[in-house]
């Protein structure tokens, strides 16, 4: 039942087919995902990303999350951070927001996340986290004034949105004049053009590019046990899970892996 519903959403989202149908099915997904994925442990629902170079810094309790800690260092590292205000468009369980929060430099965070759900349960598992906020919120629009955030950062969670364009053009809403916006997510080459076009038209200045795809897949393989452990205390929706999880035999995987599908990093800069 589950496997091939799951397989026509990942094909349509690496089609960009059905725009407003994969959102809908998407975030129902999400919330489903949300609601048995109840470790309290698990703080990130990203794939992860180890380089080849060891991830600097991180902390006896940071050490376990490396993997998934690794897309949000390569999001920040080397930004202008001291005193900003940083939002994270899609933040999930929180692990990613609340990591961003505990640098030394940063002013505040915001995480804002379409379920409800999801944002009561980040909010309950990072309660100790000073400067760091949970709201509800739409990617396609923001809850939030015009020119308010420093940094935008939107990791693994834009190719469940219905419009890129309408996203695009919030993101460089609420970013400051100057302000830098670091996007990191998957696509299939075939893709590429219309997200070109989305955030150029927003006015949204490319700074840097990074093919992250091979450290995906190494986070993949390193957090596949640990998934695992996850996935069997729920049979009747294994099989969903191990998809959405980009698990050994997955489609997500595969097409990662023979690079029909690449995972990317940008860095863009609304000019001012």
């Amino acid at each position: 039942m589950y496997a091939p519903l799951t397989h026509w959403i990942l094909r349509t989202t690496a089609r960009g087919a059905f725009p407003r149908t994969r959102r809908f099915i998407w975030k129902r997904f999400y919330n489903v995902l949300s609601s048995n994925w109840s470790d309290p442990g698990w703080r990130f629902m990203n794939y992860g990303w180890l380089p080849p170079e060891p991830i600097p810094g991180l902390t006896t309790v940071e050490e376990p999350d490396r993997a998934f800690i690794g897309l949000y260092h390569q999001a920040i590292d080397g930004l202008p951070l001291q005193g900003a205000r940083l939002l994270e468009v899609g933040s999930g369980r929180g692990g990613g927001a609340a990591w961003m929060a505990g640098r030394p430099s940063v002013a505040g965070v915001v995480g804002v996340d379409l379920s409800p759900r999801t944002v009561a349960r980040a909010a309950r598992l990072h309660e100790d986290v000073p400067g760091l906020d949970f709201q509800v919120g739409d990617a396609e629009a923001l809850p939030f004034t015009d020119a308010g955030f420093d940094v935008v950062v939107n990791i693994e969670s834009s190719h469940c949105y219905g419009s890129m364009p309408r996203f695009a053009g919030e993101v460089a809403r609420v970013l400051r004049p100057g302000g830098w916006f670091s996007w990191a997510d998957m696509r299939s080459p075939a893709m590429l053009p219309d997200l070109d076009r989305a955030f150029a038209e927003a006015g949204l200045v490319l700074e840097a590019e990074r093919d992250l795809t091979d450290g995906v897949v190494r986070a993949m393989e390193a957090t596949e046990a640990r998934k695992k452990l996850n996935v069997a205390r729920f049979r009747l929706v294994a099989p969903l899970l191990r998809e959405f999880g980009g698990m050994q035999g997955s489609l997500i995987q595969a097409a990662l892996r023979r690079r029909k599908v690449v995972y990317l990093a940008r860095r863009y800069r609304r000019p001012g």
